[in-house]
């Protein structure tokens, strides 16, 4: 028995033959990159698109006050706020009000990140200090601050005091809930690899459980600043003599809207200055940890 060499028939295909006369392959098809859709849209800046809805609310805002369907006594227009604004900028009022408002609230963000941080870390790392401390947190952080004016009051009497304490109260819940939450929401599994590396205990919280509990600790002082702000407008009611508030209480008293207008602003960009801080402090520390930036 014969066996022959020739090469079976070959089914037709209908693929067509790219190979050369001497069986090379001939020069590879020219290819265009895959662009993305998104990428092909017409990109307009981030800043420009961040800016035109609080432009197109003011354009709006003053179109209601130049056809009267806004008066002065309900609500000033916006060129008039931008002159009083200037009014007030150049007699020295605002600048003085502006730096006694920041004074407090750096005063009791400063107290009330040492409570709150401090009970957070005494209740989370030990069982013991979690027996002793989160009882006693829970049930307090339940009762509204402002509630406890008239005893501040009575405690501390009616000068800074009342004032830097319930901002103090005011930041030291959200922070001590957000540590608490981040070091009890620690990987277990991260802890077991530290200590087969024969990790201390501290060298676990330092190395391990304190960058764990970071992200929540950030996460705690961006919300502990805006009440701040908010235990600032309460705090600053209470038999003030500077201070934003105090500008705030006169302008009622003459029924100034355009005033009150220009402390609620300063109110809103002293606030998203400081969450721009915590937010610039926050990519600065969490370099470690990339995150999902939206498309």
């Amino acid at each position: 028995m014969s066996i022959s060499h020739a090469p079976p028939d070959l089914p037709k295909t209908d693929i067509p033959d790219t190979r050369g006369r001497e069986g090379a392959p001939s020069a590879a098809p020219a290819l265009e990159p895959v662009v993305p859709i998104s990428t092909r849209r017409t990109r307009v800046p981030r800043w420009l698109r961040r800016a035109s809805g609080p432009l197109l609310l003011l354009a709006l805002w003053q179109l209601l006050s130049v056809t009267g369907v806004l008066t002065p006594d309900v609500l000033a227009s916006p060129g008039r706020i931008a002159q009083v604004s200037g009014d007030l900028i150049a007699d020295g009022s605002l600048p003085s009000a502006m730096g006694t408002s920041l004074r407090r609230v750096a005063l009791g963000l400063v107290f009330g990140t040492a409570v709150g941080t401090g009970l957070a870390l005494v209740s989370g790392l030990f069982r013991v200090g979690e027996d002793l401390v989160d009882a006693s947190v829970q049930m307090l952080r339940t009762v509204p601050f402002v509630g406890l004016i008239p005893l501040f009051i009575i405690w501390f009497g009616i000068g800074e005091a009342p004032k830097v304490a319930i901002i103090t109260l005011g930041v030291s819940f959200p922070l001590y809930l957000n540590v608490y939450a981040g070091i009890r929401g620690v990987d277990s599994q991260l802890i077991e690899a530290g200590e087969s590396l024969g990790l201390s205990r501290w060298g676990l919280v330092r190395h391990v459980v304190l960058p764990g509990a970071l992200p929540s600790a950030m996460t705690g002082l961006r919300y502990s600043l805006g009440i701040a702000w908010l235990a600032l407008v309460f705090a600053e009611q209470i038999n003030a003599d500077a201070g934003i508030g105090f500008l705030m209480v006169q302008a009622r008293d003459f029924l100034r809207t355009d005033v009150i207008v220009v402390c609620l602003i300063v109110y809103a960009f002293l606030g998203l200055l400081a969450d721009f801080i915590v937010r610039s402090l926050e990519r600065l520390l969490l370099q470690w940890r990339p995150t999902f930036t939206g498309r």
